[in-house]
């Protein structure tokens, strides 16, 4: 694996109502240098977009450590526009599903070879140095086609192929063994760039990782088109805590909430990774493991993405429960005062619409049982 490619600026401006200023653009780019993403893909190369030149500008200034890319299509203009802008990387794009080549373009499976070679070529004339190309609706194209593209694109100096699965419709097997399969035939890197229709973009990303991909694609809080894409948080997540890469892990919670605020898309409690109650418990079996051994319900410490463990005392909860707490072992409880200490608690809970927390459990109980 060489990393992952975000996205947020370019994939997840197209989310429809969100505008990020220049100011909010070099936020996400600080937060995401901090965590350390290899490759911030930061915009569309085109003469309209005024904030590129200044963001890159003002990115190099603060020294950030990702390479910077830039999204273009295969036109000669605006490869010519994103040569002037001089980024670390151009991530061309060109359709590879009929469906695409013939309906929305009108054009023929041979305009996409040519236009591809040539695109790349342009592109190494003009002093990029890293040229990766997109293929658009790859997991719907056909794989004979799709490898006579890949195959034209090596032959023309290409660094990156990147496979789009733009509606969503791979499986993580399915796209595992795509990868695995054109990795034994080319030398190129690979990529891929998956979409949630499904709610398996994080998934799929993964398991294209597992497959031999060099490089996925992320946004922060997965936005973009539709159901969006693969979410950095939990791409970044686990690959830091599962599999030992160094991602800082701290700053996660902090821009994704950014993003989220600057989206309107009010952050869910229990969001994998980033959700400020996602390390919450009630239930009572799970309480006693986690007061005695917290990997036993955890799969990594809060701290580690800079939550806190909150044990929580309601209607769940039971002798285990108030007997850890009053740390028995002078006197036996009878029936009567368990259940008393059960009724109290729960009706303590209710009015107040929220269970205990340890503290307030542990001395309402302590206070009940004298």
């Amino acid at each position: 694996m060489k990393g992952i490619i975000d996205s947020t600026l370019r994939e997840g401006s197209q989310m429809v109502g969100v505008s990020f200023s220049l100011a909010d653009k070099l936020a996400i780019i600080t937060g995401l240098d901090k965590i350390g993403v290899e490759e911030l893909e930061i915009g569309v190369a085109s003469r309209y977009d005024h904030d590129l030149s200044e963001l890159l500008r003002q990115a190099r200034a603060n020294r950030i450590k990702a390479r910077l890319a830039l999204w273009c299509r295969c036109r000669p203009e605006d490869i010519t526009c994103a040569a002037a802008l001089e980024p670390d990387v151009i991530s061309l794009s060109i359709p590879g599903s009929d469906l695409h080549i013939s309906k929305k373009l009108n054009k023929s499976r041979e305009w996409v070879l040519a236009t591809a070679s040539s695109s790349i070529k342009q592109a190494r004339e003009n002093g990029l140095g890293y040229v990766s190309l997109g293929i658009e609706d790859a997991t719907r194209a056909d794989p004979v086609f799709l490898e006579k593209i890949i195959a034209t694109a090596q032959a023309a100096g290409i660094d990156r192929i990147r496979l789009a699965d733009t509606v969503g419709i791979a499986t993580p097997l399915s796209l595992a063994n795509l990868v695995t399969q054109l990795k034994g035939r080319f030398e190129v890197e690979i990529g891929v760039h998956c979409h949630n229709d499904f709610g398996m973009a994080t998934a799929n990303s993964m398991a294209a990782l597992d497959g031999g991909a060099d490089w996925a694609d992320v946004t922060v809080y997965g936005i973009g088109e539709r159901t969006g894409n693969a979410r950095l948080e939990e791409l970044a997540g686990f690959l830091g805590i599962r599999r030992g890469h160094n991602y800082d892990l701290a700053p996660l919670k902090g821009l994704v909430r950014e993003v989220a605020l600057l989206c309107g898309r009010p952050l869910d409690d229990h969001h994998p990774v980033v959700g400020s109650r996602i390390f919450a418990c009630e239930t009572g079996l799970h309480l006693q493991g986690l007061r005695r051994e917290p990997a036993t319900y955890e799969p990594y410490p809060p701290e580690t993405v800079g939550l806190k463990r909150q044990l929580l005392f309601g209607s769940k909860i039971g002798r285990l429960e108030i007997d850890e707490s009053l740390k028995l072992g002078r006197r036996k409880l009878s029936s009567s005062e368990y259940d008393r200490i059960v009724v109290e608690v729960r009706e303590k809970a209710a009015t107040l619409a929220y269970p205990l927390p340890l503290e307030e459990f542990s001395t309402l109980v302590g206070n009940i049982s004298n």
